[in-house]
């Protein structure tokens, strides 16, 4: 399997609080990785450096053997022109907790802007795009609606398909169903399902522990800003090496 991502040593700070202490992970082209643990293990922040939305202090981020964010100019390490890391950003494609949708623009609007603004397509072509990513999540009948108009779960399923439209190389997933009411969580997750079934590389953070039981072909798990333990969800979840993510699993929703 060839390397997509690779991560290496890497330390983010906030003031003198140090969130992540030196993390070293793969991700391999096709792979589904789910990260999970307590909240403030460093989960979240882990993504948001990989899409740079976040700078980070040490350590670097290859993608697709490209570093990313930061340069070395001579001994000394620069973070790169704004210009190249909005290129980098777009790299990857990321699904927040909130759905961060343009509520003056439908559905399908919201999915064309990024083609059109960013990938500079004619209307035409944007169009056609996002009409197939929402057929393909289910919402071709929702193409004219606004944000207001569609319920959380509608509205999460826009969001995907519209960083999915990017043609990224690989896809972010953050705490997707956390804000959604129970019912609706299901619908989001049998879009991502379907997307791993298609080969999309991914990155999930979840609390959904059966979901990434299911979907993942690998699992982390973080504990308070390094990786405790990784592996095959099978073996993580039925026979946890570490005492740590035993006492995690047991108060989780994974049974």
């Amino acid at each position: 399997m060839r390397t997509l991502l690779e991560i290496q040593g890497l330390r983010k700070q906030f003031g003198p609080v140090e969130v992540l202490k030196g993390v070293d992970c793969t991700v391999g082209e096709g792979e589904v990785v789910s990260i999970i643990g307590s909240s403030g293990s460093g989960k979240t922040t882990l993504l948001r450096c990989i899409n740079m939305l976040e700078d980070f202090q040490a350590g670097s981020i290859r993608l697709d053997g490209e570093e990313i964010g930061y340069e070395l100019v001579g001994d000394k390490r620069r973070r790169k022109a704004e210009r190249e890391i909005a290129r980098q950003r777009a790299l990857t494609g990321m699904a927040f907790q909130q759905f961060n949708l343009f509520p003056h623009l439908t559905a399908l609007g919201n999915v064309m802007l990024g083609l059109i603004k960013v990938k500079k397509m004619g209307t035409d072509e944007a169009r056609a795009l996002a009409l197939g990513w929402l057929d393909r999540v289910g919402l071709s009948a929702r193409a004219e609606h606004y944000p207001g108009q569609l319920s959380g779960g509608q509205q999460q399923r826009v969001a995907i398909a519209r960083a999915i439209a990017m043609t990224p190389k690989l896809m972010l997933f953050d705490e997707v169903t956390s804000a959604l009411d129970p019912e609706l969580v299901g619908e989001v997750l049998q879009v991502i399902k379907g997307l791993a079934q298609d080969g999309m590389t991914m990155i999930l953070v979840t609390h959904e522990m059966r979901f990434a039981y299911e979907v993942s072909t690998r699992v982390i798990f973080m504990n308070q800003g390094v990786i405790g333990e990784q592996g095959d969800p099978r073996d993580m979840f039925r026979q946890p090496r570490t005492e740590r993510l035993a006492e995690f699993l047991k108060t989780s929703s994974f049974n």
